[in-house]
C-alpha cells in the first residue's frame, strides 16, 4: 500500500511538473509538438489515439512526446524559469506572513520588507 501510494505520488508530482514545464516554455514548440504534447498530457489521450488523430504511427508519437519533454526540460535547465517562479513564490508568501502579523512594529514591518524585496529582486535576476 505504501509503494502504492508512493507510486501515485510520484506520478502525480511528473505530471505537476510537466505542466509547469509546457506553462513556461511551451511556446518554444512547434504548433505540431503543443498540440500532441497537449493530447497527451493534458487532455489525457491514449498514444492510440493520437496517432489515428494525427496520421502518425504510435511510435512517432511516443518519440516525440519524449522530445517535447527533454527540450522543455533542457529549457528549464537553462532558464530556471520554473524554479525561480517557485522561490518568488515561497517568498512572497514570507512576506505575507509578515503583513499579517499584527505583534509586528511598523519599524520592524519595514525592515522585514525591505529584506524579502532584496530576496524577491535578487531572485528575479
Amino acid at each position: 500500500s505504501g509503494t502504492l501510494k508512493a507510486g501515485i505520488m510520484e506520478k502525480l508530482e511528473k505530471i505537476v511538473e510537466q505542466g509547469l514545464l509546457y506553462d513556461f516554455y511551451g511556446d518554444l514548440l512547434t504548433d505540431h509538438q503543443r498540440k500532441i504534447y497537449e493530447d497527451a498530457v493534458y487532455n489525457d489521450m491514449s498514444l492510440n489515439e493520437i496517432a489515428e488523430e494525427q496520421g502518425i504511427s504510435k511510435q512517432g508519437v511516443h518519440d516525440l512526446i519524449k522530445r517535447c519533454t527533454r527540450s522543455l526540460e533542457e529549457y528549464e535547465s537553462r532558464l530556471h524559469m520554473v524554479k525561480k517562479s517557485a522561490d518568488i513564490r515561497k517568498t512572497v508568501q514570507q512576506l505575507l506572513e509578515v503583513a499579517a502579523d499584527d505583534e509586528i512594529s511598523k519599524a520592524n514591518l519595514v525592515i522585514k520588507v525591505r529584506e524579502i524585496s532584496d530576496i524577491i529582486l535578487e531572485e528575479l535576476s
